[in-house]
């Protein structure tokens, strides 16, 4: 963005997202001072400046969000609608890096650029960059990425840095055979859920001074509080499910303990720990996880 002109004998600009001022005249000409004038700070150019700054923050945030849900619900974006945004900065810095795949689900790569004609710059897990141009990508979920420890090592060699948490994510495979709810003492390994459990106790009793503060927590974190819950909503294999921690009565704000981690469909009912699909357990044994790890620990207590 270039300088403008506000008022005798100064010009600003957005630098680094703030903004900055510099002399036009005298012997500081051309350079940037190190603040802003105090005849500049209710100047309606820098005023202009500064909500427009705010609004490229909310801008970029929006794009990351957006960009966040479509991976965490693995669903296919059309690739010319990635064509479409790639010019724009904040949609650019969400989308570098995220790890897509096309139309062979086996065939997986980093993506570094997109053309106006719809074609894709990927880097593939051999390191060559090649063009890809499928109708749709999608930017997988990890749980779902195979071979994710050889992705997330060579992501390391090539220094690759995401803004949207993809190949980095913390994540939690449902175990396969179904024997027991959980291990409540230990929260990052739950056990086998029963045949007929519906819902994963390893993150109860995580104690908290208030229920505000849990609440706090919860929202903090990107979570929706509704009622006495903590929720996360989650596409897994076209179907919308919702994982739900208890966080207390809404209305109480004494001390209060996190509950349980169980998962709900759109009807509302609760699902047996079976037949939640990856990216809902994943997601919401993260979700149950954060939450437990604000917890407060006593004084002599293992953390």
């Amino acid at each position: 963005m270039g300088w403008l002109s506000a008022g005798d004998g100064y010009e600003i600009a957005l630098v680094e997202g703030r903004v900055a001022a510099r002399a036009t005249s005298g012997r500081a000409a051309g350079r940037q001072l190190k603040t802003l004038p105090r005849a500049l700070k209710d100047h309606p150019e820098v005023d202009r400046l500064r909500r427009f700054a705010e609004w490229l923050d909310r801008h970029s945030a929006a794009c990351v969000a957006q960009v966040d849900a479509w991976m965490v619900s693995s669903l296919p974006v059309p690739t010319g609608l990635l064509a479409r945004v790639w010019p724009d900065e904040a949609w650019q810095s969400a989308l570098r890096d995220l790890a897509v795949v096309g139309d062979d689900p086996d065939e997986v790569g980093f993506l570094r650029g997109a053309t106006d004609s719809g074609e894709l710059r990927i880097v593939n897990l051999d390191g060559d960059t090649v063009r890809l141009s499928p109708r749709t990508v999608t930017l997988p979920h990890p749980v779902l990425l195979p071979d994710l420890d050889d992705i997330r090592e060579f992501a390391a060699e090539l220094g690759i840095t995401q803004s949207v948490e993809q190949i980095h994510r913390a994540i939690w495979r449902r175990p396969e055979n179904p024997e027991n709810p959980g291990n409540p003492g230990n929260p990052g390994n739950p056990g086998n859920p029963d045949t007929k459990a519906t819902e994963v106790r390893a993150f109860t009793g995580g104690k908290f001074r208030s229920r505000f503060a849990l609440a706090a927590r919860a929202s903090s974190l990107g979570y929706r509080v509704s009622g006495g819950y903590a929720t996360a909503r989650v596409r897994d294999g076209g179907r919308t499910v919702e994982a739900s921690v208890w966080i207390g009565e809404p209305y109480a704000d004494d001390e209060v303990n996190t509950g349980a981690l169980t998962w709900h469909n759109d009807d509302g009912r609760a699902l047996p720990l079976r037949e939640v699909g990856p990216v809902a357990w994943s997601e919401g044994m993260r979700m149950g996880a954060a939450l437990y790890a604000g917890r407060v620990i006593e004084e002599g207590k293992d953390a």
